[in-house]
C-alpha cells in the first residue's frame, strides 16, 4: 500500500509531512523534501491525534505526544496542510492511518470513524449515551488506565472542575474563544485529552477510602489542673471496641458501675491501656483494680476463650511446630524468635492488632481467576489447585428443595368436581339475574324507608356543621372525621418538632440555651453520653443478631454471653435516665431559687416555664433502642424454651 503524503506547514514553514517505509515514525521534511526530516515522532511515543471538522475552511492536524519524562507536559506537534485542492483527503488519508498503526501499538480496535466532528441530525448524541453506556459497564480499575473512558466520563469532568476552580476557569475561557466551526463536543473531547493526567489522578482520589487505622495511638490525653481531658467521640469508641474486644468486654462487665467517664478516665491511665498501644508497663505505673487482672490475659482475645474460634491442633500444624521447637535447624531448641524476651508481649499485641488491621481491607487478587480467564492473562491454574487440599474434603451435602404436595387432584383441570364445599354449590345453583333484581331492589327501598337513604358522611363520623370536637362523652374516632384528622395533624407537627430539636448542635456557652437545644432538653454532657451508649449498644444487637439468625449450635454460648451484654445496655439505659433525672431536679430547684430571689428584690412574679429532660425525656430519646433490645430479649427468652 502506498504510504500517503501532503503538504503542510509547521511553525509557518512549508514542508512535506509522511511515514517513514517501515510506517514505524511520522516524519516532516521542508521544501523540496529531500533533505533530513526536522521533525520525527516514534509511533509509540503518540498519544493522541486532534483534526479540524470538514466545515472548517483551514485543515489542520494535530499530534500530541506522550511526556517524555514522569510529570512534564505532553507535547504537540500542530501541522496545517496547504495544498490548495487536496489540503481535505491528504489529511483524512494520513490520520487514517496513523489511527490504525496507534491503535495496533495499544492493542485496541482502531476506531470505524476518522473525524470527530458533530454530525448536525443529532446522532452524535445518541453516539455519546451509547459511549457512555459502555463507560459505566466497565469496571472501576480499568477506567482508571483508559485514557478514551476518561474523556468520555462527563460526571468526572465535571466533578474536577467543581474542585479546581484555576481549571475551571480556564475551561470557561477556552469554551468562549473557541472557533463557531468547532462543536462543543469536539472541543469537549480536545481539552481533556491533554489533561488525561488529572482526570485519572481525580478518579482514583474519589474511589479511595478511608481504611482502619490504629485509634489508640491517636488517642492524646492530658492533663489539666490535676484533671484528665480527652476528646472522644462515637468513631473512635466504635474502632477501639472493634480493635480490642477485651475493651468491650470490660466495658460490658463495669459500665453503668461505673459512669462512661470514670471507665474511660480509668482505662487511659491504666496499664492496659498502655499494653495495648504496644508501651512497656514500667513498675512505678499506677495500678487499677479493675483493669489490672486483664493483664494476664492475651489482648488479642476479646471474648472468653471458650466461645473463641477453635485453634489449630500442633499436630496438623506443621509450621507451628517448626517454630516453636526449632525442628532440624536447630534441634531442640526454639527458634530464636520464639525465645522469652521482655518485648515479646509488645509485639504479640503489635501483630494482633496490625492482623485485626489487615482483616478489613479489600483483597487485592480478588476475582483474579475470572479476570485472568477474561483478559487473557497467563494464570497459573496448576498452582492454585495445588494450594487446595482436595483429599481433605468430604462429600459436598446435596441441597434438594422437598416438595410436599398435598391435594394433587386439585391441579389437574380433568378431575371431578365431587370436592367442592356446600358453598360453592350454593353460588352454583343461583340464577345471576334473580340476584341482580334483589340487589336492585333493596336499593330502591333506601329513599322509602322514612329515613331518607343512608348519609355516608353519618357513617363514619363527619359532621361538617360541628363547631367543636369536644363533648362530654368520649366518641370513637372514625376514619376521616374531623377529630381523627386533627389528631394526625398534630402527630406530624410533634414528630417535625422532635426530628428539628433533635438535630441542634450542643456548642452554647449558655448553660440554659445549651440544654434547650439539645434533644430533647438534655444536658449537653447526658446528651453526648447517650449518643456513646445509643452507638455501643446498636453494636451489641448487631453482634446478638448475627449471632442468633446464623442458626449455628455451636455459637449457643456465644449467644448467651451476647444476650446478657443486651440486659446490661438496658442496665447502662436505666442508670443514664436516672442520672438525667438528678440533673433535672437540681436545675428545676436553681430555677426556682432565681424567681425567689428576683420576688424579694423586685416584688415582681416571673411566669414560671416548664424545664425539659429527666428521667422520661432520655427514655423517649431511646425508646427505638429500647424496642430493639426488649424484641432481641423476648426471642432469646422464647427460644430457650
Amino acid at each position: 500500500m502506498e504510504i500517503p503524503q501532503g503538504k503542510a506547514a509547521y511553525k509557518k514553514k512549508d514542508g512535506i509531512i509522511t511515514l517513514t517505509k517501515d510506517q514505524t515514525s511520522l516524519i516532516w521534511t521542508p521544501l523540496p523534501g529531500n533533505g533530513p526530516p526536522v521533525v520525527s515522532l516514534l509511533m509509540d511515543s503518540i498519544n493522541n491525534l486532534q483534526q479540524t471538522p470538514d466545515t472548517s475552511a483551514k485543515v489542520m492536524l494535530k499530534v500530541i505526544e506522550k511526556p517524555r519524562e514522569e510529570g512534564a507536559a505532553a507535547a504537540a506537534f500542530l501541522f496545517h496542510f496547504t495544498s490548495p485542492t487536496e489540503a481535505r483527503p491528504e489529511a483524512n488519508a494520513l490520520k487514517a492511518l496513523l489511527s490504525k498503526l496507534i491503535a495496533e501499538k495499544k492493542g485496541i480496535e482502531p476506531p470505524k470513524l476518522a473525524d470527530t466532528d458533530i454530525p448536525a441530525n443529532g446522532t452524535a448524541a445518541s453516539a455519546a449515551i451509547s459511549f457512555a453506556n459502555a463507560v459505566n459497564t466497565k469496571p472501576m480499575a480499568v477506567r482508571w488506565f483508559d485514557d478514551n473512558m476518561l474523556k468520555g466520563d462527563i460526571a468526572l469532568q465535571e466533578s474536577l472542575l467543581e474542585k479546581d476552580k484555576d481549571l475551571k476557569q480556564t475551561y470557561v475561557d477556552a469554551l468562549a474563544t473557541k472557533p463557531e466551526s468547532l462543536s462543543d463536543l469536539s472541543f469537549n473531547t480536545h481539552f481533556w485529552a491533554t489533561r488525561i493526567n488529572l482526570l485519572r489522578a481525580h478518579a482514583i482520589q474519589l474511589n479511595q477510602k478511608k481504611g482502619s487505622y490504629n485509634v489508640l495511638s491517636t488517642i492524646k490525653p492530658r492533663v489539666e489542673n490535676d484533671e484528665l481531658k480527652l476528646n472522644l467521640n462515637v468513631e473512635q469508641v466504635q474502632l477501639i471496641f472493634q480493635q480490642h474486644p477485651l475493651v468491650k468486654r470490660i466495658y460490658n462487665e463495669n459500665v453503668p458501675k461505673l459512669s462512661e467517664g470514670q471507665f474511660w478516665s480509668q482505662f487511659f491511665l491504666s496499664r492496659l491501656y498502655k499494653k495495648l498501644r504496644g508501651e512497656r508497663v514500667a513498675e512505678h505505673d499506677d495500678t487499677n483494680p479493675i483493669f489490672d487482672k486483664y493483664n494476664e490475659t492475651d489482648p488479642a482475645l476479646g471474648i472468653p476463650r471458650s466461645i473463641a474460634l477453635p485453634q489449630i491442633p500442633h499436630i496438623i500444624d506443621i509450621e507451628a511446630n517448626e517454630e516453636n521447637q526449632g525442628g532440624f535447624r536447630s534441634g531442640n531448641r526454639k527458634d530464636v524468635e520464639m525465645r522469652p524476651r521482655a518485648n515479646i508481649p509488645i509485639v504479640k499485641t503489635l501483630n494482633s492488632l496490625s492482623g485485626k488491621i489487615m482483616q478489613h481491607v479489600a483483597p487485592t487478587d480478588q476475582g483474579l481467576s475470572s479476570a485472568a480467564a477474561s483478559e487473557g492473562a497467563d494464570f497459573d491454574a496448576t498452582n492454585f489447585e495445588e494450594l487446595t487440599l482436595h483429599d481433605l474434603r468430604g462429600d459436598a451435602a446435596q441441597n434438594r428443595i422437598i416438595l410436599n404436595v398435598k391435594e394433587q387432584s386439585k391441579f389437574f383441570s380433568n378431575q371431578s368436581s365431587a370436592e367442592s364445599t356446600e358453598e360453592t354449590l350454593v353460588y352454583e345453583k343461583q340464577v345471576p339475574s334473580e340476584v341482580l333484581f334483589e340487589i336492585q331492589a333493596d336499593l330502591e327501598a333506601l329513599d322509602d324507608d322514612g329515613y331518607g337513604g343512608i348519609d355516608l358522611h353519618k357513617s363514619i363520623g363527619v359532621d361538617d356543621d360541628s363547631d367543636s370536637d369536644t363533648g362530654g362523652a368520649h366518641k370513637q374516632n372514625h376514619v376521616g372525621s374531623r377529630t381523627a384528622r386533627r389528631g394526625a395533624q398534630d402527630q406530624i407537627l410533634d414528630a417535625m418538632y422532635k426530628k428539628r430539636t433533635g438535630g441542634q448542635h450542643l456548642n452554647s456557652n449558655d448553660d440554659n440555651a445549651s440544654i434547650l437545644s439539645s434533644p430533647m432538653s438534655i444536658p449537653p454532657d447526658v446528651a453526648q453520653r447517650c449518643y456513646l451508649t445509643n452507638a455501643t449498644t446498636a453494636e451489641f444487637l448487631k453482634q446478638f443478631w448475627g449471632a442468633f439468625l446464623s442458626g449455628d449450635p455451636a455459637r449457643t454460648q456465644e449467644l448467651a454471653y451476647h444476650a446478657e451484654s443486651l440486659q446490661r445496655s438496658i442496665a447502662r439505659i436505666d442508670a443514664l435516665a436516672a442520672e438525667a433525672e438528678k440533673l433535672h431536679e437540681e436545675l428545676v430547684n436553681r430555677r426556682k431559687r432565681e424567681i425567689r430571689d428576683l420576688y424579694k428584690k423586685t416584688g415582681r412574679k416571673t411566669k414560671w416555664i416548664p424545664i425539659g429532660g429527666g428521667k422520661e425525656a432520655v427514655l423517649a430519646l431511646f425508646e427505638a433502642t429500647l424496642t430493639s433490645l426488649h424484641t432481641a430479649q423476648g426471642l432469646w427468652q422464647r427460644s430457650r424454651l
